[in-house]
């Protein structure tokens, strides 16, 4: 082979392998981008999936009944794709803006979980429906937070660090407020508590934090798929859960029904104007008071739901499942709201940060 037959080969090889590493790239921005748009879709329309699921599992509930058995290891995958979103960045705002951070955590760990007890007393809720408004009450915040401050304009940043914090301290809060209000009516231990919080929410955050800080390292694309994939896994876990816990509580729901939905709606309301009259009262700037409105009124009813399935009776998990529908409506509306205002005034600048946009609700 003559020296320009050679040159022509390896040009022409050459020329072959980019074609073939551009197809291949190609390729990969296509998936990730179908990904992405059906992260979207699932998130845009999650409340619309909860109401068809569980309207069937109210009609027909006996194939949904059976996902109660999957709902601790369900939300853990929930969880391990909430750590997959976690950077070291979320855990050092927990340093850099401590005050505004507290003044949103104290806020939930004190307004929801008292709401929720006085809820209880005052509609004389049975005590399984009881539990079940105070889990909810206790929870830390969720993904929705997250989301709906992104759509409202709010600091994510600051969304994102406060969930953070709540759900690192969940083991004791949860536990704390539930044997503080129940004491007496229930046979659960906080020291079981505290364990099942560890093993269902903890760990498989922690885990998915790992797993996120030695993709973004060793490989970005993967790490860019996973942050993709999950929230379809999320949404779809959740509603299997409530689809589940419906079918599970068609008596209660048929029986008790007026009381719980409106415990529901007034604890989340409650929730959502202390989020925001704290926000306001403490000088917050006008996107963090959007921001402490969420995090506060929203929770991780997800969390709620798997404790109350694992440790107590199902009828404990019919108002965190509620919960998990509601608050899907209240949010997005809340949102909208805040977008209204802005575009009758002057817009504000918000802070979006990292993958929570296309995050669904772990509750």
């Amino acid at each position: 082979m003559t020296r320009d037959e050679v040159s022509w080969t390896i040009q022409f090889q050459g020329a072959h392998s980019k074609l073939l590493l551009d197809e291949l790239s190609s390729h990969n921005v296509s998936l990730i981008s179908n990904l992405r748009s059906a992260s979207r879709l699932a998130s845009k329309y999650f409340v619309v999936w909860v109401i068809v699921l569980s309207g069937v599992a109210l009609i027909r509930p006996a194939p949904f009944v059976p996902v109660l058995n999957y709902v601790s290891p369900l939300l853990g995958i929930i969880m391990l794709g909430m750590g997959l979103t976690l950077q070291p960045e979320d855990f050092r705002r927990l340093a850099e803006q401590p005050v505004d951070i507290g003044i949103g955590a104290v806020t939930q760990w004190l307004i929801m979980p008292a709401a929720a007890y006085g809820l209880y007393l005052l509609l004389d809720l049975p005590d399984a429906i009881g539990i079940g408004l105070i889990l909810v009450g206790a929870a830390p915040g969720g993904t929705a937070s997250n989301v709906m401050t992104y759509l409202g304009r709010g600091d994510v940043a600051l969304s994102v660090a406060i969930t953070t914090l709540t759900t690192l301290a969940a083991p004791i809060v949860m536990p704390a407020w539930v044997v503080f209000t129940l004491g007496e009516q229930i046979n659960v231990t906080f020291a079981e508590m505290f364990q099942s919080i560890i093993q269902i929410v903890i760990i498989p955050v922690l885990l998915g934090f790992v797993i996120r800080y030695l993709l973004d390292r060793y490989s970005p694309a993967a790490a860019e798929i996973g942050t993709d994939v999950f929230p379809v896994i999320s949404v779809a876990a959740i509603v299997a859960i409530v689809a589940g816990v419906v079918g599970a509580n068609v008596d209660n729901i048929l029986t008790a029904g007026v009381l719980v939905i409106a415990a529901v709606v007034a604890h989340n309301g409650i929730g959502l104007s202390s989020g925001y009259g704290v926000g306001r009262v403490t000088g917050m700037s006008t996107d963090r008071i959007r921001t402490c409105t969420f995090e506060v009124g929203l929770q991780n009813s997800g969390l709620a739901v798997a404790l109350a399935t694992t440790l107590f009776e199902p009828a404990a998990a019919l108002i965190p499942a509620l919960f998990s529908v509601w608050h899907n409506v209240t949010g997005p509306a809340l949102a909208s709201i805040f977008n209204y205002r802005d575009d009758r005034q002057q817009p504000i600048t918000a802070a979006p940060s990292d993958d929570w946009y296309l995050s669904g609700d772990s509750g």
